[in-house]
């Protein structure tokens, strides 16, 4: 028999973190349902009861929220007779985990499950054994690169891209689209390790290319601001805003930096501890990774807390690729993957604005420890800039179930890592292995997991093969 959280139209409660309440923090809980289904029950606290409010419908489901602050007195909710323990207390030890990509390009939904989530199955057994307070999830949620398919418009997207004005056929393209990408979005939240970790954890999550479709942003601009790449990104945004963040439109100006939506990016504060995401997709074209809104949200973000994890869903610190970039283009045979190297920081498309970034969070770690939490490059790496009194870290987890590329591809990588770059001057980038490992990237799933023990940080990576890393102090 069908477990119930497995059935069409039905998932959650998916929680999401809102931020601190004195000595709670505030939440919402998601619940998804058929769209002709009564209301689901209230949330149970200590003492009171939550109703939910219903804030979408879409493809044939409701999705309701229930919005309320925990304490640690509550420790927890109750929901459809069953408590779900929440750890509360962020101000002493903490522990958070990091994961990305989520799914794989080809066939994700028709994977065995069992394979496809056996790291969200170690991830929850993780929690079981020692809570987590927050799950970070760092872009490509969900691989939508398939919702296109089906439809005339955008059966051969991106490589031919119809020209389309009649609003009726775009509305006919729009509706297909909410409804292969809600499929694709449920089956995330439906799968057991997810479903047991969401509606424990609270979740900060950003995008990346695969929660619109493979190098958004990147691609031509005629294809992405065609018609029906328009109508693609819109459905991809407020799908986004829904299931990565328990949202609507008019949650923005609560949740977001930039009021006006242009850039996603978002800033929580916890004791101790500042967690930021620049939205890296909804501005970017070939030619910048950020527009105005995203800018101004970065130089505005003004860290409060002793430790920066700065969430770059596309690795901040990488090696040298405008030679790679280079030779690629010069063969005609790899020139396509030149959008995956253009959506990179590093390429030389984007020298200047990495630049800038990296000035950013130089002026950052002069308060403040800094470390980047990045994934999208389906491996397990670390890198470290500047001179050890203003060293930062960045940690990559990539990814939780998308299939490691071949461990040659990792050999290859690394070689080319050690060629080192340096952006900014005095301020060195080296590719470092992983603790414990010998070489610069690691070719197993993995995720991350960041535990504040006495004031330290220390970060271990989950390697599906090799096992835990021994543990990398963030803190000197």
């Amino acid at each position: 028999m069908m477990d119930e959280a497995q059935q069409p139209g039905r998932a959650g409660p998916i929680l999401h973190f809102r931020g601190m309440a004195g000595q709670g923090i505030r939440l919402a809980a998601i619940v998804i349902r058929p769209k002709d289904e009564p209301a689901p029950p209230p949330i149970r606290l200590s003492g009171s009861e939550i109703p939910p409010r219903r804030i979408a419908e879409i493809a044939g489901i409701a999705a309701w929220r229930h919005d309320f602050t925990l304490t640690p007195a509550d420790g927890g909710y109750e929901f459809e007779g069953r408590f779900h323990a929440v750890a509360t207390d962020l101000s002493g030890d903490l522990r958070l985990a990091f994961v990305s990509c989520n799914g794989e390009e080809n066939g994700d939904l028709d994977r065995d499950g069992a394979e496809r989530n056996l790291m969200w199955t170690r991830l929850a057994r993780d929690h079981a054994q020692a809570p987590f307070a927050l799950l970070l999830q760092g872009g490509d949620q969900i691989y939508a690169d398939e919702a296109t398919q089906g439809h005339p418009l955008s059966q051969d997207w991106p490589d031919k891209v119809p020209q389309v004005e009649d609003p009726a056929q775009l509305a006919d393209l729009a509706a297909h689209l909410r409804r292969r990408f809600v499929a694709r979005y449920l089956h995330v939240l439906q799968a057991p390790g997810y479903a047991a970790m969401a509606a424990q954890v609270p979740a900060l999550s950003v995008w990346d290319d695969h929660d619109i479709c493979d190098g958004w942003g990147s691609l031509p601009e005629k294809r992405s601001r065609s018609a029906v790449g328009q109508a693609l990104f819109a459905v991809a945004r407020a799908t986004y805003l829904l299931f990565q963040h328990g949202a609507v439109e008019s949650d923005i100006p609560e949740l977001f930096l930039d009021a006006s939506g242009a850039s996603l990016s978002w800033k929580r504060e916890l004791p101790g501890l500042t967690i930021a995401a620049p939205d890296l997709r909804s501005e970017r074209h070939r030619h910048r990774i950020m527009g105005p809104a995203g800018w101004q949200a970065v130089e505005a973000l003004a860290p409060q807390g002793e430790q920066v994890f700065l969430v770059s869903s596309v690795p901040l610190l990488g090696p040298r690729l405008s030679l790679l970039e280079r030779v690629m283009m010069a063969m005609p045979r790899m020139q396509h993957y030149e959008d995956d190297l253009r959506d990179q920081w590093q390429s030389r498309a984007h020298r200047a604005e990495w630049r800038r970034m990296l000035g950013e969070v130089l002026k950052w770690r002069t308060r403040a420890h800094v470390t980047a939490l990045s994934g999208e490059i389906h491996l397990a790496t670390r890198a470290v800039m500047g001179p050890d009194a203003q060293r930062v870290h960045q940690l990559v987890a990539s990814g939780i179930s998308h299939r490691a590329p071949p461990q040659a591809y990792a050999r290859a990588l690394g070689l080319f890592a050690g060629l080192g770059e340096a952006p900014l001057p005095r301020h060195p980038i080296r590719i470092h292995p992983l603790p414990g490992q010998r070489h610069r990237y690691v070719a197993e799933r993995n995720y991350l997991t960041l535990a504040r023990q006495d004031g330290r940080w220390q970060a271990v990576w989950h390697l599906e093969d090799s096992g835990d890393t021994p543990a990398l102090d963030l803190s000197d």
